[in-house]
């Protein structure tokens, strides 16, 4: 069986596609978690996160993290960024922001 890393928006697309009646108990509370906490849509996520790797070159992971989040203060995205004790500049934390701003629904 393949995992991988995914959106929380992914998930619940994914888990949208199965009949509730087919859906575990697990599932089930999965898919209403994800219903409840999906800030963007599948399709803008993931966009989201090929941008953020590719223009700020962050791990698929930490974008991944931000793309759920949709982090709206420096404050909450330096908290996804600085957990490995690096130092990302105030300015740099910005431009982020204001990248992941233009993705809001």
């Amino acid at each position: 069986m393949d995992s991988k890393p995914t959106t929380t928006a992914e998930a619940k697309r994914i888990l949208e596609k199965v009949k509730e009646e087919e859906l575990g108990e697990f599932q089930r509370r999965t898919l209403d978690y994800t219903s409840k906490f999906s800030r963007i849509s599948p399709t803008k996520a993931e966009k989201l996160i090929r941008e953020l790797t590719e223009k700020y070159e962050l791990d698929r992971k930490e974008a991944i993290q931000i793309a759920n989040s949709m982090p709206q203060f420096i404050e909450e995205l330096r908290t996804i960024l600085t957990v490995k004790g690096r130092i990302i500049s105030a300015s740099r934390l910005e431009d982020i922001l204001k990248h992941v701003n233009g993705y809001r629904e």
